[in-house]
């Protein structure tokens, strides 16, 4: 029986670490390396301005958390938006600002730059 549980754990453990949340899905920094160059697709990177001064990736466009809300409108809701930070916690939370202002396709690095290599 409890190996049963187990399972069960590990299944759902699984399926909510693949996805950040409904509407979001959850990418590893291959994937999005794999995206560079496509027009269709936005690069955004919600650290501070002093975090990405310090270690940034040319193709992602600084936009820290808390200006998200208001600068949201700055880029394109239609196009797939891929959201990196240090770790994924705050680009889990950028996911879901941009997914209540109407983006659609929205992924979120695991891991963050912790394992951008």
């Amino acid at each position: 029986m409890e190996f049963l549980i187990i399972i069960a754990v590990v299944i759902l453990a699984s399926f909510f670490l693949k996805r950040s949340g409904k509407g979001v899905t959850t990418i590893n920094p291959e994937q999005a390396k794999a995206k560079f160059g496509d027009r269709n697709v936005q690069f955004i990177d919600v650290r501070t301005q002093a975090e990405y001064k310090g270690n940034k990736v040319k193709e992602f466009k600084n936009m820290p958390l808390d200006q998200l809300g208001k600068r949201a409108k700055e880029l394109d809701s239609n196009k797939e938006t891929i959201v990196i930070c240090q770790s994924g916690m705050r680009s889990s939370r950028a996911c879901k600002v941009l997914k209540q202002q109407g983006f659609k396709s929205l992924y979120n690095v695991r891991g963050g730059l912790n394992t951008w290599k």
